[in-house]
């Protein structure tokens, strides 16, 4: 199959978070299975700067809400993939991808309208004529619009599917102001009052819409878990599935990683206690090596559970327990946390940077990964954390519950440990339940963690489900 990539950022060239990882990733885990693949992303500053892209097809025009807009297609590869850049500086060449000091570009709306019509006509212009396209997020979410009143039959036999990574990040612009589609008469159905929801757009035109897990999936069709396109869901739920996310093991294996103290192995944990030592000096932690380690990699939001974190702190450090927070967000969490480090410096240690050793050190050297999101479309810190023995402590949403197994459900498959209600107190009772299996049952948490370690999430696991969406696509009537 030709499947068209269409997204807004990619690992090694582009990146703000992870759905750059899977722009990287999925594209060539589905080369790998023998499909020829074309990715189509912005041309940024950042990858101005970096890569020396070729010109490829200059004097690209389209015409929209009574402008013309020129721009080049540049071309680069990835590892063996093509890639195709749309160059149109004004849009593109700019400090961030989305945003500038944290405050988003006013034109976003404009800025994305754009490519999700400019990345059809770079598939034109290098004639690359698609049997899927595959849009990811917001960003392209209007591309499987564009493909539909496409009326230069290039695109007549392709297929559009859609998925969302995060649904909680919508698109959501005053029509009025985004001069890109003004001539587009036909959205004007399509409008909540002067308000364009891009993914609600997506979810109406693409032929199919995945999440990034079953578990996610099923969440979008409730109306708690749909992010208030509970209606929208329903009406295409037929067309709703999930596709876990995969790994990338060649960069988070104790066995071989070289960013941690000592590597170790599922057969021998023994080179956990280095690692473990280590990230308490690092991190200015007493050296206590009969202490558990609660580890925590995030962004500081609401998503990530410090709604519910943040009021049980106070109690968790009555406990016999070291604390590691890494990360960066909103300020008044990091306020927060800083207030409590103040008050247990001998417990608590946060970090207001993120850089990939300290990452490593926090999976290898904690015993446990806190995970308490209010929702998380997939999440790949717990699967980092279940390669490297360090048993997710999470909460039974979204990919953590694909992904996480229980050791008071099932003893005799577990690989953590997993709460249900999004409050303080099923948070401080379930790591309270893996404290003492730590303290009173040291050799059932150590068989947990070798099951930990034998969980596999693999991209070619998920290229093949992709496969199958994709197929069954091409081969409905719908």
């Amino acid at each position: 199959m030709k499947v068209l990539f269409v997204v807004s950022e990619v690992e090694d060239l582009v990146k703000t978070g992870g759905l750059a990882d899977v722009g990287k990733a999925l594209p060539l885990a589905l080369a790998e299975l023998g499909h020829d693949v074309t990715i189509v992303m912005p041309y940024y500053k950042q990858l101005a700067d970096k890569f020396n892209a070729a010109n490829c097809c200059d004097n690209q025009t389209l015409s929209a809400g009574g402008k013309s807009y020129e721009f080049a297609v540049k071309r680069l590869t990835l590892e063996g993939l093509p890639v195709l850049a749309v160059d149109y500086p004004e849009y593109f060449e700019r400090k961030g991808l989305y945003s500038d000091n944290y405050h988003a570009y006013s034109d976003n709306a404009e800025r994305f309208a754009f490519f999700a019509s400019a990345a059809l006509q770079a598939s034109k212009a290098v004639g690359f004529q698609p049997d899927i396209v595959h849009c990811n997020d917001w960003h392209t979410a209007l591309t499987p619009y564009f493909v539909s009143i496409d009326d230069s039959g290039f695109f007549a036999q392709a297929k559009t599917i859609f998925t969302i990574h995060n649904g909680a990040y919508q698109g959501t612009h005053r029509f009025s102001e985004i001069a890109f589609l003004q001539t587009h008469y036909q959205l004007h159905s399509q409008l909540d009052g002067d308000a364009l929801n891009f993914v609600r757009m997506g979810i109406r035109y693409a032929n199919k819409i995945n999440a990034v897990s079953p578990n996610y999936a099923q969440e979008l069709l409730t109306p708690l878990g749909s992010h208030h396109l509970f209606n929208e869901f329903q009406n295409r739920r037929d067309d709703v599935s999930g596709i876990l996310n995969g790994c990338d093991y060649s960069q988070w294996d104790p066995i071989n990683d070289p960013h941690i103290a000592k590597n170790y192995q599922q057969a021998d944990l023994s080179g956990k206690k280095a690692c473990k030592a280590e990230l308490q000096k690092e991190l200015g932690l007493p050296k206590k090596m009969r202490v558990p380690i609660l580890g925590m990699v995030c962004r500081l939001t609401d998503q990530k559970g410090f709604g519910f974190i943040l009021p049980m702190l106070d109690k968790l450090m009555q406990h016999n327990v070291q604390l590691a927070i890494i990360g960066t967000g909103d300020p008044q969490i990091s306020l927060f946390l800083r207030e409590v480090v103040d008050k247990y410096p001998q417990k608590m240690a946060f970090v207001e940077d993120f850089s990939v050793r300290k990452a490593h050190m926090v999976e290898a050297g904690s015993d446990f990964f806190l995970m308490p999101s209010l929702f998380e479309p997939c999440g790949l810190n717990q699967m980092y954390s279940l390669a490297y023995g360090t048993l997710p402590i999470v909460r039974a949403v979204g990919g953590l519950k694909d992904t996480v197994i229980d050791l008071a459900d099932n003893p005799d498959s577990a690989t953590g440990f997993v709460f249900e209600q999004p409050d303080s107190s099923a948070l401080l009772s379930c790591i309270q339940r893996a404290l003492l299996f730590y303290h009173e049952l040291p050799k059932v948490l150590e068989l947990t963690q070798q099951r930990a370690m034998q969980s596999r999430f693999t991209w070619e696991a998920a290229a093949q489900d992709y496969q199958a969406l994709y197929q069954s696509i091409l081969t409905s009537n719908h």
